[in-house]
């Protein structure tokens, strides 16, 4: 059976893989939640461990928006804390602190009409947690250093790796932005409960560093797919698409064998 394909029309970075290989009936239930908020501006809360592809499912809910035509802006949380975190996301004022030698807009600015993706979101601290729960609630804010009130039309993704209902319990987030942003959840299961997506997700690799290398296409021995299908998979599909490329680049010949495993890998099994 062919895979379902998601494509994105390229509106995604030329190193984010740009299909969403659906097989399972687990991937089959989140398209389905996909296509059914389609219509819908609902902030959107993804689980997943790292690497099953929360930050592109994200992309495929904003393309499937009405707000496709407009800005996808992605902000990893777990870079920013304190005084840092309120300048990127809500921008600031000319002379607001050293170094501040401009205006400048915040992500929320440039997500304007568009999506605001959170990555990490469970690492926000407590403090920043109130101003921002502010923002969702009001649609507006303060630059650093301004006065004025500056007024956005945002759809919030947020994406964490961790259990927030636990996060909230041990009052390392704050219930009401939980509730805010899981108004729509979303779970991505591991790659190592989702098998049977490991063969069409080696082929479509395959096939795109192909084209980014413009090299002839190599193919994967039976035993090599199996050793692939037995494998854990603690990185998921970020680092199952990484070892495809590292073994496509290093490949000696038309088909990846056993033998040409690394030696990490095959020791990690």
């Amino acid at each position: 059976m062919s895979p379902h394909k998601v494509a994105l029309h390229g509106q995604i970075e030329p190193d984010v893989f740009p299909e969403f290989v659906v097989v399972s009936e687990h991937m089959r239930s989140v398209m389905r939640t996909v296509q059914q908020i389609s219509r819908f501006d609902a902030n959107v809360l993804i689980c997943g461990e790292s690497g099953t592809g929360k930050e592109l499912l994200a992309r495929i809910v904003h393309q499937k928006s009405k707000r496709q035509d407009k800005p996808f802006v992605p902000v990893n949380c777990g870079t920013l804390s304190g005084d840092l975190f309120e300048s990127k996301l809500f921008g600031h004022e000319k002379g607001a602190f050293t170094g501040a030698i401009r205006q400048t807009k915040g992500r929320f600015e440039q997500a304007h009409q568009g999506t605001l993706f959170l990555d990490e979101v469970s690492e926000i601290s407590l403090p920043n947690q109130v101003n921002f729960l502010r923002v969702l609630e009001d649609g507006c804010f303060r630059r650093i250093g301004g006065e004025t009130l500056t007024s956005v039309d945002v759809r919030v993704l947020a994406a964490t790796n961790k259990d927030l209902a636990a996060e909230v319990k041990a009052r390392r987030f704050r219930k009401d932005l939980y509730y805010r942003l899981q108004v729509i959840p979303i779970s991505l299961l591991p790659l190592r409960d989702r098998r049977e997506a490991i063969p069409y997700l080696v082929d479509a690799f395959l096939e795109r560093f192909a084209k980014i290398y413009q090299e002839h296409r190599v193919t994967v021995s039976d035993d090599a797919m199996q050793l692939l299908m037995s494998h854990e998979w603690p990185g998921n599909i970020r680092q199952l698409k990484n070892l495809i490329e590292r073994m496509f680049l290093m490949a000696s010949g038309p088909v990846i064998n056993v033998d040409d495993f690394p030696e990490d890998f095959v020791g990690g099994t």
